[in-house]
């Protein structure tokens, strides 16, 4: 019976999952959670060696686990990787050590950088790389950050000048660790992260890499999504240095194909610290004219062609819902649903939660979280259920925008992540896209992702038998899912919809 490990490293927490291969069941799973450090307004950082750690620490929590249940280590053939995308580290080459704690992807430092580029950028603005890898100059992404590095830390910037810099997101620095090869690589989609990417070569482009002053010699080899990168092995590793690194994704591109979408016109939706949604288009590029990004969504081995997405970024869901926590106004995240349903509505109150600017479809970093319509009448019970129907106004927003790229209109959401637990969030959600929202049983996607790229990478599993099984069964009714069909008008919600914008209208242009 072949195991497959799923390390899944996450903005909030770290995980680690074994799956059978055979049914793709999970036997075992450990979860570590960690903090960000917030340095500033906008900031925020996490320490490199503690993510590093709690991967350790998970991987030798599972394997504890199978064996006592009776597996054995040769039963485990692969292990695949997914990681919070655009979380950017920089270390040395010969000591191994970071040399600044990461920037997280919603870090926002960069404002000056990203304002300047955008000033001398004339007609094309934010779009003025777009053509070449498919996003818009952002504090999101990589290359800023990398930037940032360099011209602000001295460690970083000595390191480059000794040709001992090395810099990648964190699947980078994962493999890095974690192999015996000291394997310096990163897959299609991460590299697809980072605006140096050319997104139709699925090579660094030197022109951007000159852009931003990054020199390609800091930066990992770019692979296929499924492919062996290396084999495990580092200090106490409990796992043989036989099992091969087979399978890498960004988190939110496993995902999607967790969730099995391999049909252009198919799109899913993840409820973490943010939201993601990624609409398959297929085997070329669609570029956006409605503020969302042409992204890479996988390629499942060096030899074959890559298939893009669509997608839609929104910086703040899940991290709202902790933000009311730290408030005090709810013990822990279960609470928001069980407070918002004991209210019909909002009470006429809106939460713009842009605490580090707003993503798509506005890429406006100078947006601030804002609530709006608070009387003497408002409880907390209102801000609960404001929030939830800020996570799901912000990713109405994106639907829209995808359906005015694609010219279609989608038949049902795919959904995951651990905010689709709250059921009231499922149905608002549903309320508000006039389509009906999917929740699979199995809520373990993004690992499954991971899990099924490593297996494909060792002959375990194939897209192909998956396209063969679909094309016998697409006429039968969706097995082990939940649905949540809409239940709103579409005059109440357009009424809705109306007032949301006018309070993101009002969170613009306060950060200065």
């Amino acid at each position: 019976m072949a195991l497959i490990y799923a390390i899944d490293q996450g903005t909030s927490s770290t995980r680690v999952l074994v799956f059978k291969a055979s049914d793709w069941q999970v036997i075992s799973q450990h979860q570590l959670e960690f903090n960000s450090i917030y340095p500033d307004e906008g900031w925020c950082e996490q320490d490199p060696l503690m993510i590093l750690q709690t991967v350790k620490d998970c991987i030798s929590g599972v394997t504890e686990d199978i064996l006592s249940k009776g597996y054995k280590l040769d039963q485990v053939k692969a292990i695949g990787i997914t990681n919070q995308r655009e979380t950017t580290v920089a270390w040395h080459k010969t000591s191994g050590l970071p040399l600044h704690n990461a920037l997280v992807w919603h870090d926002a430092r960069t404002k000056a950088i990203v304002d300047e580029i955008v000033k001398n950028s004339g007609e094309k603005g934010l779009n003025i790389i777009r053509d070449d890898c498919g996003l818009p100059v952002s504090t999101y992404f990589s290359a800023s950050k990398m930037k940032w590095l360099m011209e602000n830390v001295p460690k970083v910037k000595e390191a480059a000048e000794q040709d001992q810099l090395m810099m990648g997101n964190i699947d980078a620095w994962l493999i890095w660790n974690l192999s015996k090869e000291k394997a310096f690589v990163t897959d299609v989609t991460n590299a697809s992260r980072t605006m140096l990417m050319n997104i139709k070569t699925l090579k660094w482009d030197p022109k951007l890499c000159h852009f931003f002053g990054v020199a390609e010699e800091c930066l990992p080899n770019i692979k296929s999504s499924a492919e062996i990168y290396g084999h495990i092995s580092y200090q106490n590793c409990p796992l043989p240095d036989t099992i091969p690194i087979a399978g890498c994704l960004g988190d939110q591109q496993a995902a999607l194909v967790g969730q099995k979408c391999f049909q252009a016109g198919m799109a899913k939706n993840t409820y973490g610290t943010g939201c993601f949604m990624l609409y398959n288009v297929g085997t070329e590029v669609i570029y956006s004219t409605h503020g969302l990004l042409s992204t890479v969504a996988y390629k499942l081995g060096p030899d074959v062609p890559p298939v893009y997405a669509l997608e839609g970024s929104v910086a703040n869901c899940g991290s709202a819902v902790k933000w009311l926590q730290s408030l005090g106004i709810i013990q822990n995240p279960r609470e928001s649903g069980d407070l918002a349903s004991k209210v019909e509505d909002t009470g006429e109150v809106y939460f713009v939660p842009a605490f580090n600017g707003l993503f798509a479809p506005h890429w406006r970093s100078d947006a601030r979280g804002t609530i709006v319509g608070l009387t003497q009448y408002t409880r907390r019970e209102h801000i609960c259920r404001a929030t939830l129907e800020a996570v799901a106004f912000q990713v109405y927003e994106i639907l829209l925008a995808m359906e005015k790229d694609s010219s279609q209109r989608l038949k049902a959401l795919l959904v995951d992540g651990g905010m689709t637990k709250n059921d009231l969030l499922m149905q608002i959600q549903a309320n508000f896209n006039g389509i009906a929202v999917v929740k699979p049983q199995m809520s373990e996607t993004t690992s499954l992702g991971a899990a099924l790229a490593a297996a494909s990478s060792v002959g375990l599993w194939s897209i192909k038998d998956h396209e063969a099984t679909e094309a016998t069964t697409e006429s039968e009714q969706p097995q082990n899912v939940s649905i949540f069909k809409p239940e709103m008008t579409s005059e109440v919600r357009d009424a809705k919809f109306k007032r949301w914008s006018e309070a993101i209208q009002r969170s613009l242009g306060w950060a200065t």
